[in-house]
């Protein structure tokens, strides 16, 4: 058995706790002193009462949809973006790319959104152009990338609206003139005795 002195063993584990950033208590020798690992809150934070940061959520809804819903709805035609559990009174701003197979990455719309004292918040409803789009979600203390979410807009073509047809008013023609009443003939000449020199036959 290979005795070590109480000094270096305490060297060792500064030399450690140093290198991995860890605080340190320290008692007298024999006492057993250990490494005191730092408290994390809910979201990985330092301190009791920390701000939790990346604990949020983002889901996309049809219009109909109310706010408290959790649930995500990707197939959407009318929808809104609703933020449910980040800090109170977060900032965040949202970016809506258009996505393959139907866009080339474009941005297609964008905005900012102050959410209330419960973290949570949503937009105005909106619709895009039907296709495949990408929701890049960011805000104040976040630790990680956007938060994302991708969906697809899929309105149904409106229905044409049958063009009445033009009402045809019949016109009233005037009754044509009743044919004036006609002179009554004149009765034929009687006829003149000619005088001629054949006999007459019986």
């Amino acid at each position: 058995m290979i005795t070590v002195p109480w000094r270096a063993n305490l060297t060792i584990v500064v030399s450690v706790a140093l290198a991995t950033g860890l605080p340190l208590a320290f008692a007298a020798p024999g006492a057993g002193a250990q490494p005191i690992a730092p408290f994390h809150g809910r979201g990985g934070g330092m301190a009791a009462g920390a701000r939790n940061g990346d604990n949020g959520t983002v889901k996309i809804h049809r219009s109909t949809t109310p706010v408290t819903d959790r649930r995500n709805e990707p197939h959407v035609c009318v929808f809104y973006l609703d933020a449910f559990g980040f800090d109170p009174g977060q900032s965040v701003s949202w970016q809506i790319k258009s996505w393959p197979p139907t866009g080339d990455r474009a941005v297609v719309a964008s905005g900012a959104l102050a959410l209330d004292s419960n973290g949570g918040g949503r937009t105005g409803d909106m619709t895009l152009q039907n296709g495949h789009y990408k929701l890049f979600w960011n805000f104040t203390g976040e630790h990680g990338f956007a938060k994302q979410k991708v969906f697809w807009v899929a309105c149904a073509a409106p229905t044409a609206t049958p063009t009445p047809s033009p009402t045809v008013t019949p016109t009233t023609t005037a009754p044509s003139p009743s044919p004036s009443p006609t002179s009554p003939a004149l009765p034929a000449p009687a006829p003149t005795p000619v005088k001629t020199t054949l006999p007459v036959t019986g």
